[in-house]
């Protein structure tokens, strides 16, 4: 078999085993920030953290949710990173964002966070003040979940069919299942482009 074919195999794999039930329940969270009027704050790092920039584009513009991504303010991260250190610079980014009962944190994540293991402190110290403060939780997320899997109010886990490729499975799926949420019916308020346009006669 060649890799192309395993790889492809892998991901078919991977959709028949997601749990649309979890992914229904993280839109009905996503609408509820919507509808109080709060924030959707996506944080991820790595490949994660590109995937959080695509996904406030896709929430703003598709579903019409205020959404912001820390790592999109590279010059804040990098001064906090260097003054404060990696592992508080997402929660003091909230802090200094006002995080509320009414808004949510989407974490992107592979792992989900673990303190034990040192393997993204700044999702976990992140994830501990949004429970603080009342805010949501939510999680797309691979391998067990993480920190991230166990506190969340709502968590789509990517599963594991292969360990040897829970990185580009876990950070690939991350935009499957965002993309899902925001064409879902209860979130997408405008057309996509090229919808619109082949839409017409």
């Amino acid at each position: 078999m060649s890799y192309a074919i395993q790889h492809l195999k892998e991901t078919a794999e991977i959709v028949a085993k997601i749990d649309p039930a979890d992914c229904e329940k993280c839109v009905l969270e996503i609408a509820g920030v919507r509808a109080r009027g709060g924030r959707l704050f996506i944080l991820g790092v790595g490949g994660s953290a590109a995937n959080a920039s695509h996904a406030v584009n896709d929430f703003r513009k598709i579903a019409g949710v205020e959404c912001y991504a820390p790592t999109d303010n590279v010059s804040e991260l990098t001064a906090r990173t260097n003054d404060e250190g990696w592992a508080s610079v997402f929660v003091e980014w909230l802090r200094g964002s006002r995080l509320t009962n009414r808004d949510a944190i989407l974490i992107l994540s592979v792992g989900g966070g673990n303190l034990e293991k040192n393997v993204s402190p700044n999702l976990v110290t992140a994830l501990q003040f949004a429970k603080q403060v009342g805010a949501r939780v939510i999680g797309i997320v691979g391998k067990d979940g993480g920190y991230t899997a166990r506190v969340a109010d709502a968590c789509v886990i990517v599963p594991t069919v292969n360990p040897n490729n829970v990185t580009p499975h876990s950070e690939a799926f991350q935009a499957v299942v965002w993309h899902l949420f925001v064409s879902h019916p209860d979130l997408k308020m405008n057309q996509t482009k090229w919808e619109s346009v082949a839409a017409k006669p």
